[in-house]
């Protein structure tokens, strides 16, 4: 098939195709040439909806391609825009530029949740779902476009707008491990306690109670484990501030 006839190809697409591919194409600044790859790229697991071969259909698999793609654009601009970073400050960089925080942050400012085919209600998504739809949107447009769209729309939608060098240098990316690195450094025994915490509204939490040199310094609660540290660990390092060496 050309691409004039790839391009053009709406004869068989129906006025919700249509208004689909209108509310893309004016997310990605380009006319899709391949709406299935967008349309699976919003498609949930409990959908239950499977190709033409047979195959689940959901975002998952383009999730996992277009964090691939992130990393590899972002890692490739680093790399020309900060000539004298090495390995260790270039992956530091990137990670931020990429942390879950940052892509639920994309997801939520293009309001992706409102394309998801789901028999879930959106509001009981956590955040993650912004920046898994996010990712799962990049890998779509690496099938339907090749790199150099992908390249160009992380381009416009993710460095441009948000990667601020100065800023992100400054930027943390685990208060835990902040904490950790300031223990082990200082000889300081630390533990995270961690249990089970159920809310009044019977939501399952999870509760940490974090102990430096056998005495609790920070305590919080959240609905996972690893948020609920990071949270104490966040409040640890507030505490802590002037002691804790950041270089």
């Amino acid at each position: 098939m050309s691409l004039i006839k790839k391009i053009f190809k709406k004869t068989s697409r129906s006025n919700e195709d249509g208004i689909f591919f209108s509310k893309i194409e004016a997310i990605l600044g380009f006319r899709p040439l391949y709406l299935e790859h967008y349309q699976k790229a919003f498609t949930h697991r409990s959908s239950n909806k499977i190709d033409n071969n047979g195959n689940p259909m959901n975002y998952e698999r383009l999730e996992f391609l277009g964090d691939a793609m992130l990393s590899a654009v972002i890692a490739a601009y680093l790399h020309k825009e900060v000539p004298t970073g090495d390995e260790g400050y270039l992956t530091k960089m990137r990670s931020k530029i990429v942390s879950r925080e940052h892509l639920n942050e994309l997801g939520k400012d293009l309001q992706l949740t409102q394309f998801i085919d789901s028999k879930i209600p959106t509001a009981q998504f956590g955040d993650n779902i912004h920046g898994n739809i996010f990712e799962a949107l990049v890998g779509a447009i690496y099938l339907d476009r090749g790199y150099a769209y992908c390249e160009k729309f992380i381009d416009t939608r993710v460095i441009i707008p948000y990667v601020d060098i100065a800023r992100l240098e400054g930027k943390v990316i685990s208060y835990k491990s902040l904490v950790i690195e300031w223990c082990q450094k200082e000889k300081k025994s630390f533990h995270y306690d961690t249990f089970e915490d159920n809310a009044i509204s019977g939501e399952r939490l999870f509760a940490v109670h974090l102990r430096i040199d056998e005495k609790i310094v920070a305590k919080s609660r959240a609905a996972s484990k690893k948020k609920a540290e990071e949270i104490a660990s966040k409040r640890a390092y507030f505490a802590f501030q002037e002691k804790i060496n950041l270089k």
